[in-house]
């Protein structure tokens, strides 16, 4: 683990860890409960598989009144907690803690029910993203959000870390989709936020809970809305010889007042392994690639294709290619959509980044790039949402030479740095987890940071769900805002500190 600080594992919970097994076992009876070392190695890592811990023990609930249970057990005893999805977190969202139940919601995996007329789903967390869209496609409807590892992500792993996905520029991330939700909290009480309707009464406490990356509550149901397939949808490609062509295309396609369904960017290595894993079509002769989606009746379409073509041409593009049909359409997003593990045939190892920039800062940024990819030695391929500029660069290593997985790690780090330079932010869709979790001060300040961390105090006095993730560091909330050092004495020198 390179150079991760985590906090420091409690001895009397791993002294209990006998105790605590059979307790879990009598929770959830049958095979929900896995403690050997063996099995629990699946449940080592998540996405960022940089880091690793073996939890404490792993325990698969089928009900909301189990997990209630076991997060009362839990908060009377003192013991944390670490929930976890499908396990796809590029993040570290979901790293378990060596003292921590691992609360594994897959077994949460039915639509509970579909109502067409309001336009709504309610489902259990573990449901699969596109397990959604194939429950009502038959009857033309489908789940806007769809992030690249929608066969796999979980909804209440999207809920918790605000997935978007290629079409959240013109249908909005999880956030604008999330209706409601049923919550358990550490205490063990059963809460509901929201409800089948948008924009419900009261405080926006839903808005909180979405992105709050399982440090509040553990998701237990949720609804979201669904749409109406578009009459119509095409796809354009749109080649240019430079990566800043290409941005400056995209800030114009949105200053003239279109919104695509979808506007991807890929560069010159990106699009160059993409193509060979998939055979999408893509030229390989250009050095940008934007995937342009435009939907709705056909004559908007006509004019809007039109539109883009005319900006794309006065960008310097070099080549544009119009889909013809549905299967065309598919097969340009196919290879979009298997970049990330088509870049996995370029380099041994990669690092999957995350950041979001202003549309215009976009060719200052991928300039800059470049220049930490010269300094670090260090390749980068760029597979992004041009459209809300969320970048997603892929930064190439092999973990089999010492010290490049650190200096893989510190290119991140000052791309992100330069995204909040620029007037970005640390994240757009992946959380903040551990990953980003020590570059929270470059955003916020002390001031701002104390803030978020009075609203998990409310919610998680004892900090015992999903500890060590998004803030830099750990205090309890009777030091919030007031601790005080005397003579370098610090109070409650027993209370773990990191």
């Amino acid at each position: 683990m390179s150079g991760l600080v985590m906090p420091e594992a409690d001895a009397a919970t791993l002294a209990r860890r006998a105790e605590i097994v059979a307790d879990m076992r009598i929770i959830v009876p049958g095979e929900g409960v896995v403690d050997t070392v063996n099995e629990m190695r699946a449940f080592e890592t998540d996405g960022l598989t940089a880091y690793r811990q073996l939890p404490l023990v792993v325990v698969l609930p089928e009900t909301t009144a189990q997990v209630a249970r076991i997060l009362k057990y839990c908060d009377e005893r003192n013991i944390r907690v670490v929930p976890r999805g499908s396990g796809t977190s590029l993040s570290g969202g979901a790293l378990p803690l060596e003292d921590a139940v691992l609360l594994v919601m897959s077994r949460f995996n039915r639509v509970l029910d579909i109502d067409y007329a309001n336009r709504a789903v309610t489902a259990q967390p573990g449901v699969t993203n596109l397990a959604i869209t194939h429950a009502v496609e038959q009857d033309g409807f489908y789940y806007a959000p769809d992030p690249s590892s929608q066969i796999a992500c979980s909804i209440g792993g999207n809920v918790a870390e605000n997935a978007g996905g290629v079409h959240c520029l013109k249908y909005g991330l999880t956030a604008n989709n999330v209706l409601g939700v049923e919550m358990v909290l550490m205490s063990g009480e059963v809460v509901r936020l929201g409800g089948s309707h948008l924009d419900a009464e009261g405080y926006d406490l839903l808005g909180l809970m979405t992105g709050s990356e399982g440090l509040l509550g553990v998701v237990t149901e949720i609804t979201v809305r669904i749409l109406k397939k578009p009459e119509a949808a095409r796809a354009m490609l749109v080649g240019f010889s430079s990566s800043e062509a290409a941005g400056q295309c995209v800030a114009d396609i949105i200053g003239a007042g279109i919104v695509p369904g979808g506007m991807e960017m890929m560069d010159g290595p990106a699009i160059r392994a993409a193509e060979d894993f998939v055979q999408a079509g893509y030229p390989l002769d250009v050095e940008a690639l934007l995937i342009v989606e435009l939907d709705g009746p056909g004559p908007e379409i006509d004019h809007l294709i039109g539109a883009v073509e005319a900006i794309a041409a006065k960008n310097g593009a070099v080549t544009s290619r119009i889909s013809t049909s549905e299967e065309e359409r598919l097969s340009f997003w196919a290879g979009r959509k298997a970049a990330f593990p088509a870049v996995g045939r370029i380099s041994p190892d990669y690092y999957c980044m995350d950041g979001t920039i202003p549309r215009k800062a976009l060719p200052t940024v991928l300039a800059g790039m470049r220049a930490l990819s010269q300094k670090y030695g260090l390749g980068v391929a760029n597979v992004f949402h041009a459209g809300d500029g969320n970048l997603h660069p892929l930064i190439l290593y092999d973990a089999n030479n010492p010290g490049e997985l650190e200096k893989a790690e510190e290119f991140g780090a000052d791309i992100l740095r330069l995204c909040v330079k620029v007037g970005g932010v640390l994240t757009g869709e992946h959380g903040v987890g551990v990953e980003k979790r020590d570059l929270m001060g470059e955003m916020f300040s002390k001031i701002d940071l104390d803030q978020q961390m009075r609203v998990k105090c409310a919610f998680d006095p004892q900090h015992l769900l999903n500890p060590g993730k998004v803030f830099p560091q750990l205090r309890r909330c009777a030091e919030l805002g007031r601790m005080h050092i005397h003579r370098g004495e610090i109070p409650f020198p027993d209370i773990p500190r990191f």
